[in-house]
């Protein structure tokens, strides 16, 4: 991951970039990004989305490492370790979503208490 923010610090730097990468451009980008990717799955059953062809399944990769460049550039300018968030969160949900609870449902942790 230091590597990946380090690499995104040079190329936006190499390009006087760093100005327009507000946390606000930043998400705001992130958000088309991630609109980006939902389009390559509007539309496909289950099934069809878990077995893309190999062309979608190219774009779809592309599209992702679009949404991981934004998403590690927004966590870096506001001093937020990604992994660590993550895992955080993973600790939340697991309180809020005990698998006794919840296995096999889709409802909101609000639902089924």
């Amino acid at each position: 991951m230091e590597s990946l923010k380090q690499k995104l610090r040079e190329f936006a730097k190499a390009r006087d970039w760093e100005q327009f990468h507000s946390p606000k451009n930043l998400v705001m980008a992130l958000n088309v990004e991630v609109a980006e990717l939902m389009e390559h799955f509007q539309w496909l059953t289950q099934d069809r989305s878990r077995n893309l062809d190999v062309e979608t399944r190219k774009k779809v990769r592309q599209e992702i490492g679009d949404v991981m460049v934004y998403l590690v550039r927004l966590a870096d300018e506001l001093g937020v370790d990604p992994v660590a968030a993550a895992e955080e969160k993973i600790s939340v949900n697991e309180a809020k979503y005990p698998a006794e609870k919840v296995r096999g449902s889709s409802r909101k942790y609000n639902e089924y208490e």
